[in-house]
């Protein structure tokens, strides 16, 4: 009987030892992306949209272990900390016109730095060319029941957690014609776009190659790939993520995406740092890492980092009027161009209504048509769900909608949706995904309200 149990006894210790070491190598290490997540998002929620550390860690943070964080909020020094049962604490830190950033040990708070100029002139018109109260306005070919219904079945009730929508707003004929917000929110609220910063960033391409100072189809300006087969992919081929660069994109791993985001001081070079593992211009890769490479390219078009700063905003976002939008960047200064951009949903409203009018701003052109067309024309590999970082209805994602629909996507179900057949501009904020939360009823009985 002492034998036996001596034998059970000896199985348990070996199985725990196990289970220990299993958790050393391949659990322990993820405690670090939970609490850079929930550091990074109170210390954006807070300092950004005044959200309480409660508010943040109920609604941004109710994600499944990110649960598990402790978190901290400092006023005075603008910082969040968080940590998982007091391991792996990481700290994010607030600096005015920058946006909040993880920052490791070596950092130095109390260094100066600079932040980006803007200029705001007052905008007095009517939103959305202007800053002004919309205009009321009614269309006889519009549906307004089957429209409200659309827009509040995308509302939870009181005491429901399903749809989990923070705001809808429609855009039809350069018009506001619904808007809606869950309670807590409201039409100042500043929401992050997740990968819908994506499209912002591509959209500097379309501005730059306008101006003349640079060529989509000319191969990207990368050091590293000049002696190697790395040297044929083009500015085009990473707008159309199909470079054939090696990515990971997996969030509830250690991948090449977390480890760039929680991890890297400079995440514009983290993709120019990955081998060819597909082919140029056929391999469709979905690359947060390649947002970032082209944010930095963008950097290299200016002689100082305060142009590349100012450039952001005057060249876009502050041109059309996006005064909430703030972009931020990492411990490097270069603007997080994957991921890392707040705007309000009116805000968010205008960069639609910007490509639904191809470029041209109330007579203010941005970008040639020539761009417009290319951000819709389907990446090869992609079976015709994305362009140039657009995603695209024209694979049938969305049977219930157009197929001319093209949209900005980010995580947790952030939404611009552009429909140039129905003259329309759909924003929906929020947080729950496809699957969870149905798009395509949302966008096919918005279209089918218009007649």
């Amino acid at each position: 009987m002492k034998k036996w149990l001596k034998r059970i006894g000896l199985t348990i210790v070996v199985l725990l030892l196990v289970l220990i070491g299993y958790v050393a190598v391949f659990e322990f290490p993820k405690l670090e992306l939970i609490s850079g997540f929930s550091a990074k998002s109170l210390a954006s929620g807070h300092f950004i949209d005044n959200r309480s550390v409660e508010q943040v860690a109920a609604e941004d943070n109710d994600i499944d272990l990110v649960r598990l964080a402790n978190l901290t909020l400092n006023e005075s020094s603008k910082t969040a900390v968080a940590d998982v049962f007091g391991f792996k604490r990481r700290t994010a830190l607030y600096r005015p016109g920058l946006g909040a950033m993880l920052i490791d040990d070596t950092f130095d708070q109390k260094a100066p730095y600079l932040a980006p100029k803007r200029v705001q002139p007052e905008l007095t018109a009517p939103y959305p060319y202007g800053n002004g109260e919309a205009e009321p306005v009614k269309f006889e070919n519009i549906d307004y029941e089957r429209l409200q219904k659309a827009v509040d079945w995308a509302f939870d009730k009181p005491g429901e957690k399903q749809q989990r929508s923070r705001a809808v707003l429609v855009l039809y004929k350069d018009k506001l014609i619904a808007e809606k917000y869950a309670p807590g929110f409201d039409k100042n609220s500043k929401i992050l776009g997740w990968s819908m910063t994506k499209s912002i960033t591509a959209t500097y391409y379309g501005i730059l190659e306008k101006q003349g100072k640079l060529k989509i189809s000319d191969p990207a300006p990368v050091a590293a790939w000049k002696q190697d087969e790395r040297k044929a992919i083009t500015l085009a081929d990473l707008l159309h993520m199909n470079s054939g660069l090696e990515w990971e994109e997996n969030y509830s791993e250690i991948s090449d995406a977390t480890r760039m985001l929680f991890q890297s001081r400079d995440m514009t070079r983290v993709q120019a740092e990955k081998p060819l593992t597909g082919k140029i211009n056929s391999s469709f890769n979905y690359s947060s890492g390649t947002s970032n490479l082209l944010s930095g390219i963008i950097r290299q078009q200016f002689n100082s980092h305060q142009e590349y700063l100012d450039y952001w905003y005057s060249a876009l976002i502050d041109r059309i009027g996006m005064y909430s939008m703030l972009v931020e960047t990492d411990m490097s200064g270069n603007y997080v161009g994957s991921s890392y951009g707040w705007a309000t949903a009116r805000d968010w409203a205008k960069f639609g209504l910007l490509y639904l009018r191809k470029g041209n701003w109330n007579g203010d052109r941005l970008f040639d048509e020539s761009w417009y067309n290319f951000v819709r024309t389907p990446t090869n590999g992609s079976n015709g769900k994305y362009g140039g970082h657009f995603w695209l209805n024209a694979g049938g994602r969305y049977p219930a909608a157009p197929s001319d629909l093209f949209s900005c996507n980010g995580y947790q179900g952030q939404m611009v949706t552009i429909i140039p057949s129905k003259d329309l501009v759909i924003v929906r904020m929020g947080l729950t995904e496809e699957g969870v939360f149905d798009f395509n009823y949302l966008f096919g009985e918005i279209s089918k309200a218009i007649k």
